[in-house]
């Protein structure tokens, strides 16, 4: 009994010392927690890289650019790449196939890039890939999961479009069922599309990367803002965001443009274009007493009959102006006394040979023998000979004194910069001098009266017509007007002062004034004439010069403002080689014409006076354009007369003939082009256009009188136009 006792105390002692021992390490660990070790801050590090994701990049907003009345030019928005994961865990067959065909549909009618027969193939054509490479895994293939993924939408989409989508049948499910992946990211929207787009600039696809032209390059550092910082932390089982430093959004830049004078001079311009099938084209306008640019269009042929935003022609045409400078030439004679306005000058039939060195024409040579003109008259019939022998007579002998009065107007000053991004020369103007190793004694002074031998883009041209209509003070003209965040002003921006006043002598504004209205009212601008205001302007054709000479085509060109007695507005439009016969005043002028008056309608109210009696007036409807089965239909019901009806097709813009026929003509609609839909009632506008891919907002009643996507320009689907309707 004694010997079992000791065995039992034995054994309960042993265990006492291991329970003893475990106590020990327990109080020993316990300690090491409690008290600093040299692995105490080790492993709180790893328990921090196991719950905390640290300095994870916050982007920042990019910022706005707006129209000088708070109209968006360019944003920043979410959008959305939307790809189908056939491998997503709740996927199954019947769930694609019991609606593969209502969802195919659904996405064609929302997104018409592709069919319903193609949107089904594409999404058949995942799944049977699933399919495929189950088959081989369960077969023990060594196979690696192409996932199966497909891109439905071809294109980003906005959130609207998301949800949209959201709701469409098997979609409306979760993502481990559907598939579904919506993957967000930022892009860049301009609501107005294409308007005025080679000066707003474009970013890179990457947003991060920033501006890549225009002014979303020219002020890159402030429209992108400034990144934050957070970490990604591990809290009750869920990734929460912890912001360490908040991001800064961008500043807004709030332009001088107006997106109702942008659309009509990109629409003026873009028609001239395409009717003489010219090259390329500018067209600018500018306030006279501020300097703000109200609208700004450079246009590129891209194929015949569409014309897009390309190279900043405005800035980049360094090439001769031809007559517009003619302004400049008669403006330093009569500042130096060299000459008069009633000084009268020899100009025969037109063509003068000086020192058989020096030829000079005029644009009507050899048709009549016109005698002598003025000063005054030479310029209002653009004269190369006057110019020529008025800078010959007052500058051979010191023709330095010439070149110095260009230098001392500002036309040519050296520290201007442009409010959007240029290469090289551009933007700048080239003088020849006196001593250069180009300049001629005999021919430079002479050609260079007529816009020769002298390189000055568009956007000089147009400040100095400005500084004419701004009695003299020559301005800087400019876009950016305000920098602005969160709707207050951070800075505020005006017209540089380039020059005080271009005129020494207070005659001489008049003189040239009463110039360039007479090239209106009895010149080579008659053409362009306005019975709502007077116009003050030049007309200019220069031959553009190549490697060999010159014959690189022509370069016309307006440049003025109006109304002439109070003037408002500054324009300059310059076309390159147009077809046919160049014209300063039948092409450019035209433009400057079209801009002009809608811009006075779209300001002014007529009065009674401005109303003329149309004797053209019919008694019958008029029909609007559209369908021509539609029109058909009616013209017979109601009896009226029909003209040759050989010029109809499916699409008709219909006209009244010599004899009051109602006249169909044949109205283009191209594939990946704007329809032109003015004219056309609200059915027809409204199916041509969805048809073609676009979301329209329409405002008004009656026929279509404007739309803010210019006919004929290329055509990004799922772009949104406006129509409105009177």
């Amino acid at each position: 009994m004694k010997k079992n006792k000791s065995i039992i105390l034995g054994k309960y002692g042993a265990i006492v010392v291991v329970l003893l021992l475990f106590a020990v390490l327990i109080f020993i660990s316990a300690a090491k927690i409690a008290f600093p070790s040299d692995t105490r801050e080790e492993w709180r590090r790893e328990g921090r890289r196991q719950t905390v994701r640290e300095g994870r990049i916050i982007l920042p907003k990019r910022g706005n650019i707006y129209t000088h009345d708070g109209r968006l030019l360019a944003a920043s928005e979410p959008s959305y790449i939307i790809t189908m994961d056939f491998w997503a865990d709740g996927i199954v067959k019947d769930s694609i196939l019991n609606h593969i065909d209502a969802l195919s549909a659904s996405l064609a009618r929302k997104f018409p890039d592709r069919t319903a027969t193609q949107y089904r193939n594409l999404m058949m054509g995942g799944w049977q890939t699933r399919e495929r490479e189950e088959q081989q895994i369960a077969a023990g293939n060594n196979v690696r999961k192409s996932r199966g993924s497909a891109r439905i939408i071809s294109r980003d989409i906005n959130y609207a479009d998301l949800k949209e989508i959201r709701s469409c049948p098997a979609l409306n499910q979760s993502t481990l069922r559907n598939g579904l992946i919506a993957q967000e990211r930022s892009s860049r929207v301009t609501p107005f599309n294409n308007l005025a787009s080679r000066t707003i600039g474009n970013v890179f696809a990457d947003l991060e990367k920033g501006g890549s032209s225009g002014l979303e390059l020219r002020f890159d550092s402030l429209l992108r803002g400034e990144n934050g910082v957070k970490d990604r932390q591990r809290i009750q089982g869920r990734w929460r965001d912890v912001i360490i430093t908040p991001a800064k959004n961008g500043y807004d830049i709030i332009t001088t443009l107006d997106a109702g004078i942008q659309d009509i001079a990109e629409r003026s311009l873009r028609d001239m274009l395409i009717e003489t099938n010219a090259e390329s084209g500018t067209a600018i306008v500018m306030e006279v007493k501020t300097g703000a640019i109200r609208a700004i269009t450079n246009l590129d042929r891209v194929r015949s009959g569409i014309y897009a935003e390309g190279s900043p022609n405005a800035f980049s045409w360094m090439h001769e102006p031809g007559s517009t400078f003619k302004t400049v030439a008669a403006m330093i004679a009569l500042e130096d006394g060299v000459v008069q306005t009633t000084d009268s000058f020899l100009v025969g039939n037109g063509v003068w040979v000086r020192n058989n060195r020096l030829t000079v024409t005029d644009w009507d040579a050899r048709r009549v023998n016109r005698g002598h003109y003025t000063l005054q008259r030479g310029m209002e019939m653009s004269s190369n000979v006057v110019m020529a022998k008025m800078l010959l007579q007052g500058y051979s002998d010191n023709p330095e004194k010439f070149v110095a009065g260009i230098d001392r107007i500002g036309l040519n000053d050296t520290s201007l910069v442009w409010d959007v991004p240029l290469r090289g020369r551009e933007g700048s103007a080239f003088v020849r001098r006196p001593g250069d190793g180009f300049w001629s004694n005999a021919t430079s002074l002479g050609v260079m009266s007529y816009g020769y031998e002298t390189q000055i883009p568009p956007i000089r041209m147009l400040m100095f017509y400005n500084a004419i209509a701004n009695n003299g003070k020559m301005i800087q003209p400019f876009i950016a007007q305000r920098i602005a965040r969160d709707g207050r002003t951070i800075k505020e921006f005006s017209a540089r002062v380039v020059n005080p006043n271009i005129f020494q002598k207070r005659t001489t504004r008049e003189q040239i004034h009463e110039m360039l209205v007479g090239v209106v009212e009895s010149g080579t601008a008659t053409s362009i004439k306005s019975p709502y205001f007077d116009i003050a302007g030049k007309t200019g054709t220069a031959q553009l010069a190549n490697r060999s000479g010159y014959g690189a085509g022509h370069f016309v060109s307006f440049a003025g403002y109006f109304p002439a007695d109070n003037p408002e507005y500054t324009i300059f439009v310059g076309i390159r080689n147009p077809s046919g016969i160049p014209s300063g005043a039948r092409h450019s002028g035209m433009v400057f014409k079209n801009i002009a008056e809608q811009i006075f309608v779209r300001e002014n109210r007529l009065t009674v006076d401005h109303v003329r009696v149309d004797t053209t007036l019919a008694t019958d409807p008029r029909l609007k354009n559209g369908k021509w089965q539609h029109n058909r239909a009616l013209l017979s019901s109601l009896r009226m007369p029909v003209g040759n009806v050989a010029e109809a097709s499916d699409w008709v813009r219909m006209q009244r003939d010599s004899v009051g026929n109602h006249q169909p003509r044949a109205l283009a609609v191209e594939t990946g082009v704007i329809p032109d839909v003015r004219g056309m009632g609200a059915r027809d506008a409204l199916y041509l256009l969805e048809k073609s891919g676009l979301r329209v907002n329409l405002d008004g009643s009656g026929r279509v009188i404007s739309q803010t996507l210019s006919p004929g320009s290329r055509l990004a689907r799922g772009a949104t136009i406006g129509i409105t309707l009177r």
